[in-house]
């Protein structure tokens, strides 16, 4: 049986999307599916807490989307109170903010979710086969260096396929002490290499490095 929510914009609409989400995380099912997405668009952004099952699920998809497209987004609004029913202008026969939420799904539409799937499953494999654990030392020029900067310098350094890990402090004799780093890195996107020759004994971490040497290497 179809579920119709309608007038998410308003209060009262999204009372009634509280009060059906009441003990459920999605809108069908125990999985994020299309029906969660078209009354996620639907709402124009979280519901205040005074609708705490709305903002849960809210948060719930928020959450799955910003992991589908991690691009470093900037935030847009949409004005206009008209604007849910304008999204869906060939359904204004069935009211402006009316969701039908079990619409027939075209074959283009089940080859293209049947495809990104595979793709997602394809990427997360060889993901997960190709990365490794690698301990470094990196010693600074002297006594004088402030270790705290020199792992401050170390840290800053980002790329794909790169996640420092946890570290200490090691004497090394004469008041000197090294940093020992784990890291985990993405075979395919990452080469310690580089890392060290192009980002850790360059400008402007230099200043503090004055060599690396890998520890360990596994892979994992």
């Amino acid at each position: 049986m179809a579920i119709t929510f309608s007038d998410l914009h308003t209060e009262a609409g999204l009372k009634s999307l509280d009060k059906f989400l009441a003990g459920k995380t999605y809108i069908s099912g125990n999985k994020l599916s299309k029906d969660d997405i078209k009354v996620y668009a639907a709402v124009l952004g979280k519901p205040a807490e005074s609708f705490p099952n709305a903002s849960k699920w809210y948060e719930c998809v928020s959450s799955h989307l910003a992991n589908s497209f991690p691009g470093k987004a900037v935030g847009v609004r949409i004005g206009g109170k008209g604007a849910p029913a304008a999204a869906a202008p060939a359904k204004a026969d069935a009211g402006d903010d009316d969701l039908d939420l079990f619409g027939d799904e075209t074959e283009e539409e089940k080859k293209a979710a049947e495809e990104r799937e595979a793709s997602k499953k394809a990427s997360t494999k060889k993901k997960e086969s190709g990365k490794s654990s690698v301990l470094m030392d990196i010693k600074p020029w002297d006594d004088e260096t402030d270790m705290k900067k020199l792992e401050e310098a170390v840290r800053s350094v980002e790329m794909p396929g790169l996640l420092w890990g946890a570290s200490k402090l090691v004497p090394v004799g004469y008041g000197i002490k090294k940093l020992q780093i784990m890291l985990t890195i993405v075979d395919d996107l990452v080469s310690v290499d580089s890392l060290i020759e192009e980002h850790l004994t360059v400008e402007p971490c230099n200043e503090h490095v004055q060599s690396c040497d890998i520890v360990a290497f596994n892979k994992i």
